[in-house]
Order: structure tokens, then sequence, then C-alpha cells
């Protein structure tokens, strides 16, 4: 019997779910006797600051929200605004005759199941509603099949938040100590910032070798046709049985490594000897080695897959691509996105399978249905792989979709769909030519080629790559047919210079693929961890390479050296191992918790053990985080650059020092928040300490008397007074020295005292209009303009301000007023089509700094963006980011000042009567105030 029918008998039954965009697909699948709410998230949780807390609970309580004394007990709030939404729930169930709970089936869906269990506390029998996909017939079937709320997961979910807000609790004020002020530290973003560090420390210390060897064109002599080249391309591979040397020979230090004694490394000079010795050499094939080649299609997307694919092919940050998907899935296109399940189910198979022969012919469909049974470690889900909803897949044609919501739709259907095609199948040939140089040396080439005879699968999808260089497996390349011994002439033979290249940066795609195989957290978290370093500052963003900030080396300096235990990869791996183990019923919390934070059961019991030692790897956070003695904040944030320059991270951002503050010779410089430290070289360190800082002193005010310096501050250049000593800085005497910006066309180190005395006299008085208003020119945070009474118009340059007459200043007043904003300056950069709205994307210079909008969604760039070198990718990722924040939510004054409408016809004209009589003493005002609301009781 369906849900709809068997309500119709009698009865109503409330629904909830996570989300409003849920709860409304939903509902249109179940029909009367349903009522389906949102819970919009989580209703409650730990509180967010000891202002949250409720007053029974003092000390260490209040700050961390967890009682550490009494079994790490939780605090648990419901979110301010979340109280609405609580009792709009509490009235539905006062009216309903059962519940049912269909948050997501995981463990965040799961403690949101319980969190709604113990604030709702209902009396009718509750059911846990559990589906993977929101079509009709899961939901009616989940309806119809319901589950008791699992507990074991709950348990788990609130170990793993309790562990990260003790993390996060106790370590973060470390930092603010050590470091600066509102930085945080976090069980699995700490280990990804350190990561990111890590690569650029082997980034700084990596040292370019340099290696050459040559390319020849030989040809065959026959016509060729697309089948069989006439030529061919053949890299130098080996001299007198010595391999060349490639990239792949050298460390990090430039050096050949070990076991490279078979191995020859060509400098220019010898690569060009051997060209010119091999000039008139004759060329023949050594040998031709084929091989079968096959390629079997890769695993249906689980959620980091995903990530990296949308990375790789749609521009997609790891925060977006599963905005885009939690939609999808909300909207019943796709299966739950947040799984580490490749598995598809047999509905899934069989929908893939006809949608091969639909679309490709039954050539390309498996006897057999491809299974992927394989998880990644410690899968918490039963979920499928993610893939198209329903037991009949929509092509992407067919779904309606638009924008970024089609595209990533269109790749997991490709992906889905491939993933039961048969492999690819041909021939992988390697030619090997060999030739006597003039001097007598054998010299080998080798040219290997690809061709595909059937593309099976890959007709569907082909899989991206992390490296813009790598081929892509669908890529062939055709060699001519030719034989052992045939002869070949050399049409040219050229010297190739190379240098080996540090090691690449990490994209969002690539640190998503390194925490998933390291164990690190759990891929349903990558997206939000990268989210978290980024708006932290920890990393920021050149085109898509996370770069971190100097910063992020100073916390992890400091976490490495005495808090090892925390950001060690494999602890950080076996924690995740023990919170699984708690998930599964196979070990228990508190006890867990209790030798994390306090040592308890650790035989060594001591902070050393949690932070650097080799005992257990659940040591005791809080007596580490007690004693910070041994913390010397200078040393942490100090890194040696050379030639005595030391880079130090400072309060106010980084700089770099040489000598002794107060030392002659003492040398200071800041350096810029978006500097790569790779890029901080010893000579880039001495460009910037012998660039002019400091004070420059300009002269004397020939009528005050007072120096005029210039200097260089957060905002800019500028110049300023120096006020005799004993000058009062407060109270109602207090002076303040005269101080002006520098215009845009001034230099600090060429600025002169009469240009300084000039800027600090500003504003200048033009003149007076015909009715002797003043007009004054001046310079503003928006560029310079003039003023008449409260009338201002903008002026075109800097200049201007001391240039312009009274004429041309009345000439300006005399146009009407340009209402609204000003004419739109050029654009600074193009991107392209934005794939959502399908209007042109562009970079602009606003109020606020530069800009990307599409005409009708601005979206500020962000500190690790530049105008230069912004792609379209990362324009179209901003824009996307604020769509999905919604329009601005209006602010609390517009509600303040529209609340006295609400008052009755009485309080009206109460407040007339007390206006007319226009009282003269306080008291008559009171008595006043007291009739109206007399008089507006009756009405209420």
């Amino acid at each position: 019997m369906s849900p709809t029918s068997e309500t119709a008998q009698g009865g109503r039954r409330l629904v909830i779910v996570e989300s409003p965009a849920k709860a409304k697909t939903i509902k249109g699948y179940l029909g009367p006797g349903y009522v389906v709410e949102a819970s919009v998230g989580h209703i409650r949780d730990l509180p967010n600051g000891a202002a949250e807390v409720p007053e029974k609970y003092t000390g260490e309580v209040r700050r961390l929200g967890v009682d550490v004394e009494h079994d790490f007990q939780p605090v648990y709030v419901v979110n301010s605004d979340k109280k609405a939404q609580v009792k709009k729930l509490k009235d539905l169930l006062k009216d309903s005759d059962e519940l049912f709970l269909a948050t997501d089936e995981d463990r965040e869906g799961e403690a949101i199941a319980w969190h709604l269990l113990e604030v709702l506390k209902p009396k009718v029998p509750v059911h846990r509603m559990v589906f993977h996909e929101i079509t009709k017939d899961a939901i009616r079937s989940a309806v119809a099949n319901p589950r008791e709320l699992n507990k074991r997961m709950v348990d788990a979910q609130e170990t793993r938040r309790i562990l990260d807000r003790l993390y996060g609790y106790e370590v973060s004020p470390v930092l603010w100590k050590k470091v600066m002020p509102r930085l945080s530290a976090g069980r699995v973003q700490s280990v990804a910032t350190r990561l990111v560090v890590e690569r650029e420390r082997e980034r700084i210390a990596f040292r370019s070798a340099e290696y050459w060897d040559l390319t020849g064109t030989f040809a065959t002599g026959r016509a060729g046709d697309p089948s069989d080249p006439s030529s061919l391309v053949a890299r130098l591979s080996a001299v007198d049985g010595k391999r060349i040397a490639q990239g792949r020979d050298f460390d990090s230090l430039g050096q050949l490594k070990a076991g490279s004694a078979n191995t020859l490394h060509l400098d220019e000079a010898n690569a060009r000897a051997l060209a010119a010795a091999l000039e008139n050499t004759s060329f023949a094939v050594r040998s031709v080695e084929s091989k079968p080649y096959r390629r079997s299609p890769y695993a249906p997307f689980r959620t980091t897959t995903m990530q990296q694919e949308a990375s790789r092919k749609l521009g997609f940050g790891a925060k977006a691509t599963m905005q885009v998907a939690q939609k999808l899935y909300e909207n019943g296109f796709i299966t739950y996105m947040r799984t580490d399940s490749t598995t598809l189910s047999d509905t899934a198979v069989s929908a893939a399978r006809a949608q091969v022969t639909q679309l490709y012919g039954a050539d390309y469909l498996p006897d057999k249905p491809r299974t992927y049974a394989g998880k990644v470690k410690n899968a918490q889900e039963a979920h499928e792989a993610i893939r198209p909803s329903g037991d009949r897949f929509r092509t992407p044609a067919e779904t309606g979709l638009t924008g970024d919501q089609f595209k990533l739709y269109e790749l997991i259907w490709k992906r889905t769909v491939a993933s039961q095609m048969k492999d690819a199948v041909g021939n992988s040939v390697t030619v090997k030519i060999a030739g006597t140089s003039a001097d007598g040396r054998d010299a080998e080439f080798s040219a290997s080629g690809k061709t595909i005879t059937f593309h099976g699968f890959l007709k569907a999808y082909v899989e991206g790559a992390d490296d813009p260089n790598a081929e892509l497996d669908d890529r062939e390349r055709r060699l001519p047919q030719v034989a052992e011994g045939d002869a070949l002439s050399a049409e040219e033979l050229t010297v190739d210079g190379h240098a080996t290249k540090p090691p690449a940066r990490y994209t969002e795609a690539s640190l998503v693929k390194e925490l998933e195989e390291r164990e690190i957290g759990r891929p349903s978290t990558y997206a939000s961890i990268i989210g978290t370093i980024l708006d932290r500052g920890y990393v920021f963003k050149k085109g898509t390479a996370l770069v971190p900030s100097f910063l992020s080396f100073a916390v992890v300096n400091l976490l490495e050296k005495h808090f090892g235990r925390l950001v060690d990869y494999d602890f950080t791996a076996r924690m995740e191992d023990d919170l699984d183990r708690i998930a599964r019923g196979e070990a228990q919390s508190v006890p867990w918790l209790k030798r994390f934070y306090f040592g308890e059961g650790d035989d060594s019991g001591s902070a050393s053990s949690a932070g650097n030692g080799d005992g257990d790897h659940l040591g005791g956070l809080k007596e580490l985080v007690t004693d910070l003695g041994a913390i010397d904040a200078r040393e942490v944030s100090s890194f040696p650059v050379g030639n005595g320059i030391v880079l130090r991270v400072g309060r106010y951002g980084p700089y770099i020092e040489r000598g002794e503050r107060d030392q002659e010779g003492y040398q200071k410089a800041d350096v810029s928040d978006d500097l790569a430290p790779d890029e901080l070289s010893v000579e880039y360190a001495e460009e910037l300490l012998a660039k002019p800082s400091g004070d420059f002193e300009l002269g004397a005010d020939p009528v005050s008397g007072n120096q005029i310096i210039a200097r260089d501050g957060r905002y800019g250049p500028y110049v300023t007074e120096v006020l005799p000593e004993g000058t009062p800085k407060t109270g109602k005497n207090a002076v303040k020295p005269r101080t002006a910006s520098l215009f845009k066309s001034m230099s600090i180190d060429t600025v002169t005292l009469d240009e300084a005395l000039k800027l600090m006299s500003l504003p200048r008085v033009v003149g007076t209009d015909a009715e002797g208003v003043e007009i004054t020119a001046q310079n503003g945070r928006y560029g310079p303009y003039l003023k008449k009474g409260t009338d201002s118009r903008s002026l075109e340059t800097e200049d201007q301000i001391f240039g312009i007459t009274l004429e041309e200043a009345l000439a300006i007043y005399a146009q009407p007023k340009q209402r609204g904003r000003a004419a739109a300056k050029p654009p600074l950069k193009e991107l392209g089509e934005d794939p959502v709205s399908g209007k042109p994307v562009v970079v602009k210079d606003g109020r606020f700094g530069p800009y990307v909008t599409d005409g009708e969604t601005n979206a500020t760039l962000r500190s690790a963006d530049s105008v230069e070198d912004i792609t379209p990718e990362r324009g179209y990722e901003l824009l996307a980011e604020k769509r999905a924040k919604g329009p601005a939510k209006k602010t609390a004054k517009k509600a303040a000042k529209k609340a006295p409408a609400k008052k009755t016809a009485a309080k009206k004209t109460a407040a007339k009567k007390t206006a007319a009589k226009k009282t003269t003493t306080a008291k008559k005002t009171t008595a006043a105030k007291k009739t109206a609301a007399k008089k507006t009781a009756p009405a209420e």
C-alpha cells in the first residue's frame, strides 16, 4: 500500500529533513497526509562562546563547552538563529501522529536526527527514514521501510565533535599567545596546512639541474598517409649503451641520484659535439617492439574523485563542487554526494547498461556487468557511488539543467555510463633507431606510439590529469610501419636543453588526493577544510596552485616543534582509525577521550609523549598546552633567508631584518603578504632592504618651524609634521599634526618640502559663487573633488586640486549633477562567458577594490587573487560562491525604523496629542506618555 493511501485513512505524519530545497522535492513525492519541514541544518551544537553557555556552568566547562571532568559531557545549546525553527517544528509535531526523521544517512545526518529527538521530545512513534536518492520510488520505499536511530553512529560523530572542540579550543590560544591573535588550529586543518608548507619548503630547498639531449626527425623515404606517417620524431635514449639522463635521474639538490653509474649526463657542449658528429650518419631501425594496449574504465565517482575531476575539467574548487552537487541531490538529479563507495546498485547498473546500448550500441556493452566493490579504508557510508538518480538515467539534455549544475551532472552521468562499457584496446609500439657517429660512438634514439583499435569506454569519458602536460588516455601517437633493419634518414637533429623543476604546488584536487591517500580526515569534510585554510590566510591561490603564507610557516613551525604528534600524519590517520573503531562498537568513547586529553592509560603519561615522543599516540593534550614556557615566540616566527637576513612573522604581517634593533646598521623592510615563500631569495631580500625606508626629512615649515617628514604608512605614503615635545596629544587642548596623503603621481623618496606644504594646506579655497558660498578643492577617500556647501563634484585628476580656477569650478557646478552611480570605468580584464548566466564576465575596479561581475552578480576578489593572474575558472567560481550565499540580508536598522508602524491607532493619537501640547517640563512629558499608554491598552 502506498504511503499516500495509508495516510488517507486518517492521521498526519511529520517528516523532517535538513534543507528547504530537499523538503520541497520530497513533499512532491509524498502528497497529502504528510507535512515535510526542514531543520535547516543543525538545530543544536556546542556553544560558540562562553556567552552562549547556560549560567549553571562555570570554569573550564564555560570555556570549552565540554565538561572534561565528568566523562566529557558536551553542553549543547539551540543556536539562536534556530530557535524560531525549533518552535515551528514543535508546533507541527503537536498536530502529528508520527514523526519521520529523514536526515542524510551519514554520521552528520544521524547526529542531526538524534539532536532533533533530544530537543523535540516527541510523544508519538518515531521512525528513521533513509534514502540515497530523492526519487518517488526511493522516498516511498524509505517511508515503507524505516529503521531505528543508529546510536553508534551518533556516538562516533559526538566523539569526533568533542575531539575537534578540545583540539581547537586548547591549541588555538597557544597560537594567539605565541604567533598572532585570532588564529585557529584544527585536527585536520593544521595537518593540511603542514602538507602545503612542506611542499613549499621542498621548493625553497630545490636546486635545479641542467641536462641536454637530442631530438631527431627521421624519414622513411615513403609517401605517408594518416595510418602510415612518412616520418617520426625520436629522442636520444642512449650513447654507447649508457642511458641519457632525464629529469627523473636528478635529486632535489640538482645532483644525479645514487645508482646512476650507467647514466650519461650530457651538458650543452657535449650535446652539441655529438649532434655535429651525427650529421652525416646513416641510421637504421634497431628494433620494433609491439605490445597490446588495454585500458579499463574508471570507477564511478565518490566524493573525492568527483572533487578532483571537477577541479581538473570544470575549474571548480572543492567547496563549489559540493555546493553544486548538494543542489543536484536535493532536487533529485543525483544520489547522495558524500560517499566513500564506488559500488553501484543493481538498478543503477541496469540503467547504465541500457544507456550504453542505446547511445553507443551493443558492441560497447560487456557481457557481464562491471562491479566496483572496492572502498577506501574506513569508509563510513553504506551509500552507492555518486550517480544519476532513478532507475532510468536522464541524459544531460533531458534534465533541463543549466550552468554549473548541467556541467557537473554531465560529468557524473558520463562517468557512470562509461563505468559499464568495454575496455579500450589497441597497440603500443616502441621503435629504436641507431647510428654510429663520426667519432665512433653508438647513438640510439627511441620513439613510442599508441594506436587504439577499439575505443570502448573512451567514447564516453576520459579522465583528466593533475599535470597539464600529461597525455590523456584517448590520445593516439601513430608511428610509421617500419621493421628491424629499415634504413632511415635524419632530416633534422636538434639539441635540447632542459632544467629540472621543483615539485609542483598542491592544487585543491591534488591536496584532496593526498589527504585521502594518507587516510587523514574524512572525504566529506575536505571541501570545508580547504575553505578554512584559505579563509584563515594560511594558504592563498595563485591560479589554481595553493601557496602557503609566511604566517602558515610560523604556525606549522610552532606545531611541529611543540605539538609534533598533533600534526604528525600517521598520528592523525591513527586517530581516524580510532574514531572508526568507536563507530563500529570496538572501542569506547570516554576512555579514548580521557587518554587523548589527560593521558590516562598511557604508560608515560607525559606531555612529551603527546608532543614528540614515541609512546602511545594518545598522550595528554591538557598537560601539553599548559606549560608554554619552552615556546620562544620570536624563534618560531623567524626564518633565516641568508646573508644575515631573517624573515619574521609579526603581528602586522611578515617583514625581513638584518642586525640588531636599535643598533647601527640595522635594516628592516616589510614583505608583501601575497609573496610566495619560495620567491623570497637572498637577492630579492637585498633589494627590499636597499629600498628607502623610515622617515624622510623634507625640511622645516617656514611658518611654524616644525619639521616636515614623509613616511610610508599602512595605507600608503603620506607627509606629516613633527610637533614640538610637550605638545598635548590628548584632552581638550590636544593638537593633531597636519597630515596629507601623497598624490598617486608622487613618490616618497622624491617628494619635496614645497609639495608637502601644498598637500598639507588642503582643502584649497578656489573662490566663492554669486551667493557668496565658498568653493573648495580637496582630496578624499575616493579621489579629488570640489565642495560647495553640501554639494560635492568629482574632479578628473589630482592636479586639478591646485590648478582649477573659479571659472572652471563654476562651469562644473553649472552642469546638472549626475545622480546615482558615476560613469562605469572600463573593465580591467575580460574573462569570457559565465557558464551559469551566459553573460560576459569582466574584472572591474570598484570602491572596495577589484571585483568580478557578469552584470547581475558581483564578487570581490580575495586577497589571494590578483587582476593579472585571475583565470576565467576562478572568476566563475567566485561568482558561483556569491550566488550560493544568496542576497545580502537586510540590516537591522531598517527593521527598527519600521517597528513604530505596528503601533495601534490609539498610540498614534496619543503621540499626536502629546506632540501638540509641547510640554515644557520633563514631568509633563512623562505624564503625557503615561496617558498615552493608558489610552492604548484597551485597543491591544
